[in-house]
C-alpha cells in the first residue's frame, strides 16, 4: 500500500516537472535562454580558437625558425662531416699508400724468406743426407762377426780377450790334490832298452834292491819308405811275337805305383791340412830323406781319383741325406779360372755330408742336389729360394741374433729389438735343455710354454710395427725394419725348433762344413777348371762323412786309394 503511494507520488512529481518544461518551451523563453547560452559558449569557443590560432601561428613561426636553425646545423654538420671525410680520405689514401708500401716490403721480405727457407731446406736435406751417409758408414764400420754374417777372420783387428780372472797366488801348472793327467803310456813298446845299475849303488852295502823297476818311455816317429818290387818272367809267343806275363796284383799298371798310404798322406796334407801341392811334395821328400819325390801332377790328381773310387759312397750318402727328416743346407762362393761360382753343402745331424760345385745359386744351384726332391725339413739361412722345396723350414737363429744386435747398435731409440733378442735367447736356452741327448730333462716339449713363447713373439712384432709406424726408418738404414718384416712373414720358420726336437735352432752345421772348403779356397785362391772343383767337392763330402764315423781317417782313406778304379759307373740310387 505504501509502495503504490510512493510510486504515484513520484510519477506526479515527474509529470509536474515535465509540464513546466513544456510550458517553458511553448512560451519561447527556453529557446531564448538556450540561444543566449549558446552565444555565450560560441563566443567563448571563438576566443579559445583565436587563442589557439595565435599559439599555432607562434608555434609555426618557431617551427620555421627551428627548421632553419636545424638546416643550418645540418649544413654545418654536413660541411664538417665532408671536411672530416675529406681529411679521412686523405689519411686513408696515405694509409693505403703506406699499406701498399708495407705489403710491397712484406712481399719482398717473403720472397727473401722463401729463398732463405729454400736454402735452409736444401742445407737441411744435404745435412740429413750426410747424416744418413755417416750413419750408414758407421753401421758398416761397426759390422763384424758378432752382428752380421761376416766371418771373424774378416775383422781388421781381432779383439784382445781380456782376462777377468782374479789372481789366486797359486803357482802355475797342476795343483795339489787335483787328478794327475799324464801322457799316454804305451803298454807294448817297440824296443826295450835296459840301463845297467850304477856300480856305486849295486856294489855298495848301503843300498839294496827294492824289486821295483823304474821305466820311462821315449816316443818317436819315423817315416820309412817301403818299396815292394814285384817280378815275374816274361814270355814271347814264337809265332805271333806277343809278349805276356803274369798279372800283377792290385792296381799296378805303371812301373812305379804309389800305395794307398802314400796317396792318403799326400791327400790329407793337401786337402785336409790345406798345404799347397808343391809344399806337400817338398815335405814328403824331406821326411823321407830325399828318397821319395812325389810329383805335383800326381798330388793334383788325387782328388779326382778319390772322387771316382768313392762314387758308390757318394750315392749312398745322397740317398741317406734324402731320407733324413732334417737337412742342413747352405751356399758359399768359389773362384774358378777368374770367375765366380758356388759350392753347396747338404748335411744331416747324423753325419752324412755332400758338397756340390754349382755354376749358379738359386734354383739352378739346387738342381741335382737332395734339396730338389727333399720332403723333410730344411734348415738354412734366409734364402727365399729354399722355401720352394721341402715340407717345413727352420731359419738359422744365430744370424737373427746377429742382425738384432746390429739393429740395437744402429737404432738406439727402438725397444722391440732388445726384447726380441732376449726372447730368442730365452727360447734357445729352453730348447737346449730339451735336447734328446740331455738326460737332465727327458720330458717332451711343454705346449703351454711354447704357446707362451709364441704369444710374446707376436706381441713384440706388434710393438715393432707400432715403433716403425710412429718413427719410420731412414732410407740409409732399413735393416731393422726389414728384419721385423722377415720375422713377421716367416714366423713359422723361426719357431719350428720349438715344436720338433729333431730340428736344430741354427744352421751352424752347414757353416762349419763350408769353412772347411773356404780354408781350402783360401789356400788355392782359384781353381783352374770347374771339373777340379767338382772332384774336390765330392772328395770333401766323403772325408767329412768318414770323420763322423769315428774311424781312423788316414787308414780309411788309404783303404779307398788302394781300391782298383771302377770299370763301370755305379748306377744312380735316386733318379
Amino acid at each position: 500500500m505504501n509502495f503504490n503511494f510512493e510510486f504515484l507520488s513520484n510519477l506526479q512529481y515527474k509529470v509536474k516537472s515535465l509540464g513546466a518544461r513544456v510550458a517553458a518551451f511553448e512560451s519561447g523563453k527556453k529557446y531564448m535562454d538556450m540561444k543566449a547560452e549558446m552565444k555565450t559558449q560560441l563566443a567563448e569557443k571563438e576566443r579559445e580558437t583565436k587563442r589557439l590560432k595565435s599559439e599555432l601561428a607562434d608555434a609555426n613561426a618557431r617551427l620555421v625558425t627551428m627548421r632553419e636553425n636545424w638546416w643550418q646545423v645540418f649544413e654545418d654538420m654536413e660541411k664538417s662531416q665532408a671536411e672530416a671525410l675529406e681529411k679521412k680520405d686523405r689519411e686513408l689514401k696515405k694509409m693505403e699508400e703506406r699499406a701498399l708500401n708495407a705489403e710491397r716490403r712484406v712481399d719482398e721480405a717473403k720472397d727473401k724468406l722463401l729463398e732463405k727457407t729454400r736454402e735452409l731446406y736444401k742445407i737441411k736435406a744435404e745435412l740429413e743426407d750426410e747424416v744418413g751417409k755417416n750413419s750408414t758408414l758407421k753401421a758398416q764400420l761397426k759390422t763384424n762377426h758378432e752382428n752380421s754374417s761376416k766371418p771373424s777372420s774378416s775383422n781388421p783387428n781381432h779383439k784382445k780377450i781380456t782376462n777377468n780372472r782374479e789372481k789366486s797366488g797359486k803357482p802355475c801348472g797342476a795343483q795339489i790334490g787335483h787328478e794327475h793327467h799324464p801322457r799316454k803310456w804305451f803298454p807294448t813298446p817297440t824296443n826295450k832298452i835296459e840301463i845297467p845299475a850304477p856300480k856305486e849303488y849295486d856294489d855298495s852295502p848301503d843300498y839294496v834292491r827294492t824289486g821295483k823297476i823304474v821305466s820311462k818311455q821315449l816316443v818317436d816317429i819315423r817315416l820309412e819308405v817301403i818299396v815292394n818290387e814285384y817280378s815275374t818272367p816274361e814270355f814271347r809267343n814264337v809265332r805271333t811275337g806277343e809278349r805276356v806275363h803274369a798279372d800283377f796284383p792290385g792296381d799296378l799298371t805303371m812301373d812305379v805305383t804309389y800305395s794307398g798310404n802314400v796317396k792318403s798322406f799326400a791327400f790329407l796334407l793337401n786337402n785336409y791340412c790345406n798345404v799347397s801341392i808343391a809344399k806337400v811334395s817338398e815335405l814328403i821328400c824331406e821326411l823321407t830323406g830325399g828318397a821319395l819325390k812325389v810329383s805335383t801332377g800326381m798330388i793334383n790328381g788325387l782328388s779326382s781319383e778319390f772322387s771316382d773310387k768313392t762314387e758308390a759312397e757318394q750315392k749312398k750318402a745322397f740317398a741317406e741325406i734324402l731320407a733324413a727328416p732334417v737337412m742342413n743346407v747352405d751356399f758359399t762362393s768359389a773362384r774358378v779360372d777368374g770367375r765366380n761360382v758356388n759350392v753347396a753343402v747338404c748335411a744331416t745331424p747324423g753325419g752324412k755330408v755332400l758338397y756340390f760345385a754349382k755354376e749358379h745359386k738359386g734354383h739352378m744351384g739346387i738342381k741335382g742336389t737332395p734339396v730338389e726332391i727333399c720332403d723333410g725339413t730344411l734348415v738354412h739361412d734366409h734364402d727365399s729360394t729354399f722355401y720352394s722345396y721341402g715340407r717345413a723350414h727352420q731359419e738359422c737363429l744365430d744370424h737373427v741374433l746377429r742382425y738384432l744386435k746390429d739393429s740395437i747398435i744402429n737404432e738406439k731409440a727402438r725397444t722391440w729389438n732388445v726384447r726380441m733378442r732376449e726372447l730368442i735367447q730365452e727360447m734357445i736356452h729352453f730348447r737346449k735343455h730339451l735336447d734328446p741327448e740331455d738326460k737332465r730333462n727327458p720330458d717332451e716339449i711343454d705346449p703351454v710354454k711354447v704357446a707362451g713363447f709364441e704369444a710374446r713373439y707376436g706381441e713384440l712384432l706388434d710393438l715393432a710395427k707400432q715403433e716403425y709406424d710412429y718413427d719410420p726408418p731412414t732410407k740409409y738404414y732399413k735393416k731393422g725394419c726389414n728384419l721385423y718384416a722377415r720375422l713377421d712373414k716367416y714366423k713359422a720358420a723361426h719357431l719350428l725348433f720349438l715344436h720338433d726336437r729333431r730340428v736344430p735352432y741354427s744352421n751352424s752345421l752347414s757353416e762349419r762344413l763350408l769353412r772347411v772348403y773356404k780354408r781350402k779356397q783360401h789356400q788355392v785362391m782359384a781353381f783352374r777348371s770347374f771339373d777340379n772343383l767338382e772332384k774336390l767337392c765330392n772328395a770333401l763330402g766323403t772325408v767329412a762323412t768318414l770323420r763322423e764315423q769315428g774311424k781312423s781317417l788316414f787308414e780309411s782313406l788309404a783303404a779307398i786309394f788302394a781300391m782298383p778304379k771302377p770299370d763301370n759307373p755305379v748306377p744312380d740310387i735316386v733318379n
